[in-house]
């Protein structure tokens, strides 16, 4: 014998067990103008091509977002897009064959005359001047070639004093900048018989590969238009001689 006690509490138990039931089919299943929403963001594609864009409108607010291909799919918020330095204008380059007056000036001059050992890269590193709108450069070597470059680093002038950097390697070089600056996305560095690319990285600008010039004939010169505030890296590369260390020469100016 059941009492009118026991039977009350039996059908609000079964009201209750209703509630939860359709309370969690809802949940299931989304209100018909999102589950409209949902499908036609289903019909765009992702974009997968550099400079694709897709415009996504809000039907509720109206807003906007975009999603394009450039920006990094780990965090399409948080990450900032990849910026390459500007392309450089290419340098004016002549020689002259005045080559004995020529070291036998610098050969009395301070600081204008060092030697590159093999397996060496030297560095001079030319801040622009505020004062200047072209750097100039000229240098010979005794008896062999030597490799040389031109690189711009677009990073502000705290000095103006030129500095010379060496180290055994090309290699060893961009990974010592590599380490300090935590620069990515290294570029394979090339032969420096058939022109070098440069693996520094970034920021960097190239001016002009590393090749094998001539120096030991005639005086290598040239000069390049300051294309902003930075500083220039001048290599003077021998890692590809495992015997002869070479004596340079070389003469580093701007000009108004």
């Amino acid at each position: 014998m059941v009492s009118a006690g026991s039977e009350d509490a039996t059908e609000d138990l079964r009201k209750a067990a209703g509630a939860l039931k359709t309370q969690a089919l809802d949940q299931e299943s989304p209100p018909a103008d999102q589950a409209q929403v949902l499908n036609k963001m289903a019909k765009y594609q992702v974009p997968q091509r550099s400079g694709d864009i897709v415009m996504i409108q809000s039907e509720h607010t109206g807003g906007i977002d975009v999603l394009s291909a450039d920006l990094e799919s780990a965090d399409l918020l948080g990450d900032h897009r990849k910026v390459s330095p500007p392309l450089m204008a290419p340098p004016c380059i002549w020689t002259f064959a005045k080559m004995k007056e020529f070291k036998s000036k610098l050969g009395k001059e301070k600081n204008s005359r060092l030697v590159v050992k093999r397996g060496e890269v030297v560095t001079i590193r030319v801040p622009t001047h505020p004062e200047g709108k072209r750097v100039c450069w000229e240098f010979a070597t005794d008896d062999y070639d030597i490799g040389f470059g031109v690189y711009f680093d677009w990073t502000p002038v705290t000095s103006t004093d030129i500095t010379v950097q060496i180290s055994d390697s090309s290699e060893e070089e961009d990974e010592e900048e590599e380490e300090e600056e935590e620069i990515e996305d290294p570029v394979p560095v090339g032969d420096v018989e058939r022109g070098s690319r440069s693996s520094l990285r970034g920021r960097y600008g190239e001016v002009m590969p590393v090749y094998r010039r001539d120096s030991h004939r005639d005086v290598q010169a040239g000069s390049h238009d300051y294309p902003g505030e930075g500083i220039y890296l001048l290599k003077f590369d021998n890692s590809y001689s495992l015997l002869r260390n070479k004596t340079l020469y070389f003469h580093i100016y701007y000009t108004s």
